[in-house]
């Protein structure tokens, strides 16, 4: 596995890309439910103050795909998205980008990553609760139920700085964490 620019000039590797993102989430999100949404998605994370880099074997077939945009005058930058293609998850990839993802942060003078890690499925306990009471005890005591991906960003050292009740709907929260990045 390689990790490489993603640019506008290839779109083969794009139109890759946004098929994975399109075919992760086409069920769970309406923010990438068509194709045309999920190319769109691609393109606009290669731009200003972007990163956009995707994972490829010697064949260039994409396995997965990651983007950064920058906040906060360049200190700050949001991941957004990180997909791995469905048969290669599990293998290291997505830690891979993300990872990549850190070091070109840091070379950007960029000193934390923040991820929003919406609950739209009832896939964790904050979901279809209160969060305006005891906050921060569910918080603390967060449990997975559907493969959320909180914890995989947790196994690779980002921390939950907040959550956003009702992001995605009554009951649908937005899980903020963060990672800094520079030492």
């Amino acid at each position: 596995m390689k990790i490489i620019d993603l640019n506008k000039e290839n779109k083969e590797l794009i139109d890759q890309a946004a098929t994975i993102l399109y075919e992760s989430f086409k069920d769970i999100s309406e923010a990438w439910s068509t194709m045309e949404l999920a190319l769109g998605e691609v393109y606009e994370s290669i731009g200003e103050n972007r990163i956009s880099r995707i994972a490829v074997n010697d064949d260039k077939v994409v396995l997965g795909w990651i983007g950064g945009k920058s906040m906060y005058n360049g200190n700050v930058w949001e991941l957004h998205p990180l997909v791995v293609k469905r048969e290669f998850r599990g293998q290291g990839i997505g830690k891979g980008l993300v990872n990549d993802l850190e070091e070109k942060v840091r070379e950007r003078g960029g000193l934390t990553i923040w991820v929003g890690a919406d609950d739209e499925n009832n896939s964790t306990s904050l979901s279809n609760t209160n969060l305006y009471e005891n906050l921060y005890e569910k918080i603390v005591n967060i449990r997975n139920l559907k493969r959320h991906p909180f914890e995989f960003y947790q196994k690779i050292g980002f921390i939950i700085v907040g959550v956003m009740p009702d992001a995605n709907g009554i009951g649908k929260p937005d899980i903020y964490m963060a990672k800094k990045v520079r030492k």
